[in-house]
């Protein structure tokens, strides 16, 4: 299953509200609050690879509240 990380930024007064709006779109597995250069890093997973660049493209992208973004689609995993 196709899988991307999604490091957001947005500005400081919208991060509760873009929280909320990402974790309801569809193929959103997670978003996580973090510290730093960026806001949220946000879990993409899809059936295709082509399914995956749709949703980063069209549904997370083009929130409004998102101001920039870098997606990283995970080549190899393992977990524990």
């Amino acid at each position: 299953m196709p899988t991307s990380f999604v490091l957001v930024t947005s500005d400081p007064e919208v991060e509760e509200e873009l929280m909320e709006e990402l974790i309801k779109v569809e193929g959103v597995k997670e978003v996580h609050s973090v510290y730093g250069i960026y806001d949220f890093i946000v879990k993409v997973e899809a059936e295709s690879l082509e399914e995956l660049k749709n949703t980063i493209t069209w549904k997370v992208r083009r929130l409004s509240k998102v101001k920039a973004s870098v997606t990283m689609v995970v080549a190899q995993s393992r977990t524990s």
